[in-house]
């Protein structure tokens, strides 16, 4: 997997803007530097230098700063030339083109960051660390990425992997001796360790369901009858007129999904068709539809016509439906005095407001963070952003570790648990990207954004 061609790219969005920057990495960089800016000697490391950009065939394409990088104390580990030109898309092009004349390659997706990790500049959660920080939609969602960009995930499983390797080292001491056993009270401070691995190994198992909240908002579903008011909701939610209103019932037929930032958090709402009986038609479709949706969202909030009497929920609605995940919006409290609530949803928490006026709202999203912090809570200091890749080598882990202690105290010959302990180290190396596999590495950073 070695380097041995010097790539570009261009390393921020496509069109118009006041800077646009080119990275290059590889051996050509300094060599590049030189002649596209007809300098004498190699530009000093790591310092912002003025200059003007000429093509191979003198032109004068751009005044830019550039900066390079010398390996290994760079991004890729390699040396990288960064080139800041004007923000039009023309002159990056043939900035880009320029380059490529001159021998560099278009960098493929990902390429920057898959150097990076191939030079040992950052680990495989470091990598993926990257891309999470790029698409984060939250500023929590940034803080935990960026813990993550700095390591924190690899250095906890290196911890895991060397306590791992000491009770390994234990137990294979006593494997060439085998007349001897494992004293009965060091036995059971082997397994203890065994055991705080996989404890461990499970917190970040779970941890997968908060950090979907961060990766992909907190998916918070709009439930009512016809005309409870829920597209006002959504409207005033949103500060703008996304969804129609109506004094018609049931308008609204297909769902509307719309991102919102509430204290920090990313809140994914989705407008649903009013829940009722007598619908028909394409009106029918859209309910269910909302029922399909209650079985994914996290958080609901069920909107009530505040002046009616309460309404009954589908059964199917109602079982997703608790004291933790939902938030009772008694609307219309404008248009006269509320009407008591059945006891299902009287232990509801309840908000009372009027989406027309705005009146409540801040008790509402005050609400709602409160309800999400809850969730969080357990967990806001170690949350890990676990993808499926994590997941599946964390899986294997836990299995080998159960594996190994029940062998343990079976009784079993030392060499099958010390088996069992080697297949989980090896586990916690695929996490961290002891990967030998070129093309499962081309597929791991093939979503990245070029450049990046």
């Amino acid at each position: 997997m070695e380097n041995t061609d010097t790539i570009a790219a261009l390393a921020t969005p496509s069109g118009e803007s006041a800077i646009a920057l080119i990275r290059v990495t590889g051996a050509l960089c300094e060599k590049i530097a030189m002649e596209a800016f007809t300098l004498a000697k190699s530009p000093a490391p790591r310092h912002a230098s003025y200059g003007s950009y000429r093509d191979l065939s003198g032109e004068i394409l751009d005044d830019v700063v550039y900066i390079l990088f010398r390996g290994p104390k760079s991004y890729t580990g390699e040396d990288v030339l960064e080139i800041n030109c004007h923000g039009n898309p023309l002159i990056a092009t043939r900035l880009l083109e320029d380059l490529l004349a001159r021998g560099c390659l278009q960098s493929d997706p990902g390429e920057f960051t898959r150097r990076a990790f191939l030079n040992g500049r950052m680990d495989l959660t470091q990598a993926e660390a990257v891309m999470e920080l790029i698409q984060a939609r939250s500023d929590r969602a940034i803080r935990v990425a960026n813990k993550q960009l700095r390591g924190n995930f690899g250095r906890q499983l290196d911890e895991l992997k060397m306590r791992l390797l000491a009770t390994v080292a234990t137990i294979e001491a006593y494997i060439d001796f085998p007349d001897e056993d494992l004293p009965p009270e060091q036995k059971k401070a082997e397994i203890e360790a065994i055991r705080s691995v996989l404890a461990f190994c499970g917190r970040i198992i779970d941890s997968g369901k908060y950090a979907a909240f961060l990766r992909d908002g907190v998916k918070t579903l709009i439930l009512g009858e016809p005309n409870a008011g829920k597209s006002s909701l959504l409207n005033c939610l949103l500060g703008f007129e996304r969804a129609i209103v109506s004094d018609e019932p049931g308008t609204t037929r297909d769902f509307i999904r719309e991102r919102v930032m509430l204290d920090g958090h990313c809140i994914q709402l989705m407008d649903t068709a009013g829940l009722r009986e007598a619908a028909n038609g394409i009106e029918q479709q859209g309910i269910r539809k909302t029922v399909e949706l209650t079985e994914e969202a996290d958080l609901f909030l069920l909107v009530i016509d505040g002046t009616l009497p309460a309404p009954t929920l589908p059964e199917e609605v109602s079982r997703q439906i608790t004291a933790d995940n939902c938030i009772l919006v008694q609307n219309k409290a404008d248009l006269g005095a509320l009407q008591p609530l059945p006891s299902p949803l009287d232990g509801l928490r309840r908000v009372t407001m009027s989406a027309l006026s705005g009146t409540g709202l801040e008790s509402l999203k005050s609400a709602a963070v409160e309800m999400i912090d809850a969730h969080l809570a357990q967990d806001q200091d170690d949350l890990i952003l676990v993808n499926a890749r994590h997941s599946a080598a964390l899986k294997e882990l836990s299995e080998c570790l159960e594996s190994a202690i029940r062998n343990f105290e079976a009784g079993e010959p030392a060499e099958f648990v010390a088996s069992e302990l080697r297949g989980a180290v090896e586990a916690i190396g695929r996490v961290l990207g002891r990967i030998d596999n070129e093309d499962m590495l081309d597929v791991l950073f093939s979503s990245f954004c070029i450049g990046k």
